[in-house]
């Protein structure tokens, strides 16, 4: 795959994987943005590797899922719902914290199980399990 038609591919799916990403890490978007960063970069060095199928964007996102799993098993940390709700605090939310109580929910769960839910339901991804 040359430069210019990584580049290409890229910004049609740039938004939804950096959408992925934030509601992957509970709307930290900083955390987001330098997954994302990640992500792409591992992309691009093994682009060369990918096949032209017209699946680009399940293979980025396979990319910045394993960039996210990977993270989160380097810090191993699981709150409960009551650590996260203290951490929130309980001020009203503005139009920042639209999805406050998404990510409230989803920082709950492990992060393989998060991932399903969000590209399920966010990404409209279908989920299928194996007789593995």
């Amino acid at each position: 795959m040359t430069r210019e038609a990584f580049i290409s591919l890229v910004e049609r799916e740039q938004e939804s994987l950096r959408g992925f990403l934030l509601a992957l890490c509970c709307g930290n978007r900083s955390e987001a943005d330098d997954l994302a960063q990640d992500a792409l970069v591992k992309a691009y060095l093994s682009s060369a590797g990918y096949q032209d199928k017209g699946r680009f964007r399940s293979w980025l996102f396979k990319i910045a899922h394993n960039t996210f799993l990977n993270h989160k098993a380097s810090l191993r940390t699981t709150e409960s719902i009551d650590e996260v709700r203290t951490l929130a605090g309980d001020g009203g939310a503005d139009s920042a914290f639209e999805h406050q109580s998404l990510y409230l929910a989803l920082s709950t769960l492990p992060p393989k199980e998060r991932s399903a839910i969000t590209l399920y339901y966010l990404n409209g991804y279908d989920i299928r399990t194996s007789g593995r």
